[in-house]
């Protein structure tokens, strides 16, 4: 295991290009610069960290990937699939003429490809977590899409910590050349009972007339403190649709930004979250809109039981001459026992006229009125939670942008429920 200091950055120097070693040292410039978040900051107001990042290490080589049942057994057919354990890219297979999945341990045959995606997106400045991945990651995973190709199977991205008392900083950059089109499903998972930290980055570049549809499906372990940063640029009349599960990790975090640079751009992000125990879930969702007639829709839904938390602050920014611009932002919570907490903070900044935009959010209990409807028609209490919670979830689970999952994700969030219900916690 390595630490987080200036001899691992130097280390990892000795066999890298140039400009990822400049790279690194930029990150590591910035970690030691920047302190661990504090509630006192607003961005991390609902947040206690009770760890440091320096007492954590890298590990030295990927540990022995999980096997068993998760999202990934209900994919059996997919364009390429590779595998993330511990930061470290251990398999990789996509035969597609015109698509490259390769890692950036030295199997990507044009250099320069790496130099373009890999840390551009995602700026070191964010937080500590953000440096700390530009100067430590060990590995890094990128899927690059040809000019005009289409794919009509997914891609699907195993994103593994398995080893306790580490921080890893497992990477993805997505590259979709112009009138390119493509899906990708990453699942993200660690097991249950082990201490750990992991940063995952997700990177996303989409070109021209570009169509990129990606899941991200999150089990972390409830041992596994999750800080993610995903950002996503769009080019001229391209188009990004994101769907998210949240239902893993001590502490699943997620900073999101999306950039309608491109006019004629569109974006849509759709998800859930379901926390129960002490979980807690932070989202932090920026859409900013820079290009002239573009579009964007934000819906997240959200439930918590027990004394977990959420957390959703979302920012649609229109800025000046983005003209015809149409933006809305929904965020729907259900608060099930009386020790949870759900914070919905949605914001708009308007910086040019003729636009159209909204935003809306609920925090509250099963409506009490739906319950008796059930009941009146023979259902038990346990039973008409039971499905006003799965018709709640429902909705986001269909609109997931890549196909598979649903059967998966629908039967997680069922068991997490019935477990709350036979243990009589809700």
């Amino acid at each position: 295991m390595r630490p987080l200091d200036h001899t691992t950055v130097e280390l990892a120097a000795e066999t890298a290009p140039s400009w990822l070693a400049d790279l690194r040292q930029n990150g590591f410039e910035y970690f030691e610069k920047l302190s661990m978040p504090t509630g006192a900051e607003e961005e991390w107001r609902y947040v206690d960290l009770d760890f440091d990042i320096a007492a954590f290490g890298v590990p030295d080589v990927a540990g022995v990937p999980i096997t068993g049942d998760s999202d990934l057994s209900a994919l059996t057919d997919y364009a390429g699939i590779a595998r993330l354990v511990d930061g470290f890219v251990v398999d990789v297979f996509c035969n597609t003429p015109g698509v490259t999945l390769a890692n950036l341990a030295g199997h990507v045959d044009d250099d320069s490809l790496l130099e373009q995606s890999l840390g551009r997106a995602i700026k070191p400045d964010i937080d500590i977590f953000a440096a700390a991945h530009q100067a430590f990651a060990t590995d890094g995973l990128v899927l690059h899409v040809g000019r005009g190709v289409a794919l009509d199977r997914p891609i699907v991205v195993d994103m593994q910590v398995t080893q306790a008392d580490t921080i890893a900083f497992p990477h993805l950059s997505v590259v979709m050349d112009s009138n390119s089109e493509a899906s990708v499903i990453v699942v993200m998972r660690s097991p249950d009972g082990q201490r750990n930290v992991v940063v995952p980055q997700l990177e996303l570049s989409v070109g021209d007339g570009a169509r990129l549809n990606l899941v991200t499906s999150q089990h972390w372990g409830d041992g596994t403190t999750a800080i993610a940063h995903q950002r996503m640029v769009l080019g001229r009349d391209s188009t990004g649709r994101l769907g998210e599960v949240g239902l893993g990790a001590k502490l699943g975090r997620l900073d999101l930004t999306v950039d309608l640079i491109g006019n004629g751009s569109s974006s849509e992000l759709v998800g859930l979250y379901f926390g129960d125990r002490q979980q807690i879930f932070d989202y932090r969702v920026v859409v900013n809109h820079h290009g002239k007639n573009t579009r964007s829709d934000v819906f997240l839904k959200g439930a918590v039981e027990d004394e977990a938390e959420s957390v959703f602050s979302g920012l649609l920014k229109i800025w000046p001459d983005a003209t015809r611009t149409s933006t809305f932002e929904t965020n729907r919570n259900l608060v099930l026992s009386d020790g949870a907490k759900a914070h919905s903070v949605p914001n708009l900044e308007i910086l040019c006229d003729d636009v159209v935009c909204g935003h809306g959010s609920t925090v509250g209990p099963l409506e009490e009125e739906h319950m008796y409807y059930l009941m009146s028609r023979g259902l038990s209490r346990e039973r008409a939670e039971r499905v006003l919670i799965r018709g709640f979830f429902d909705e986001m689970i269909q609109r997931l942008p890549v196909s598979g999952l649903e059967e998966a994700v629908r039967a997680a969030v069922t068991a997490k429920f019935v477990r709350a219900q036979s243990e009589g916690r809700v």
